[in-house]
C-alpha cells in the first residue's frame, strides 16, 4: 500500500468568518470523512493560521533565515492534511472525495504521494 498526503487548501478568511453552525457542520463531514476512512487514516490535523507560520529560506552563506509567515502570499492557505495510505491512486482520489471542503468553492484538496526510502 502507497502513503499519500491530502493538503487541505482554502481561503482563511472564509474559514474564520464561518458560524458556529457552519463549523459544527465542517466537523461533521471530517467525522464521516474519518469514519469512512477508517484504518487507512495515519494521521491528520487542522494546522493554525498561515500568520502563525515561521518560513526558513537558505541565504547566499548556506544559512537557513527565519521568516514570519507562508512561504508564499496568495489567497488559498494551508489549512490542514490527513496521511493515508490506499492501494492506489485511484482509491485515495475516491477517499479524498468525501472531505467536507470539497463541497466549498474556496476550498481544494491537494493529493501528494509519499516518497517511499530505497
Amino acid at each position: 500500500m502507497a502513503k499519500y498526503l491530502l493538503l487541505i487548501y482554502g481561503d482563511e478568511q472564509r474559514w474564520q468568518a464561518m458560524s458556529p453552525a457552519e463549523i459544527k457542520n465542517l466537523q461533521a463531514g471530517h467525522a464521516a470523512f474519518a469514519s469512512a476512512a477508517g484504518d487507512a487514516i495515519l494521521g491528520g490535523h487542522e494546522l493554525e493560521p498561515s500568520t502563525t507560520a515561521t518560513s526558513l529560506r537558505g541565504d547566499i552563506d548556506n544559512r537557513p533565515t527565519p521568516t514570519d509567515g507562508a512561504f508564499l502570499e496568495t489567497k488559498e492557505a494551508l489549512g490542514g492534511y490527513y496521511l493515508v495510505e490506499a492501494p492506489d491512486l485511484d482509491a485515495v482520489i475516491a477517499l479524498a472525495k468525501k472531505l467536507p471542503e470539497l463541497a466549498a468553492a474556496h476550498s481544494g484538496v491537494e493529493i501528494r504521494p509519499i516518497r517511499e526510502e530505497h
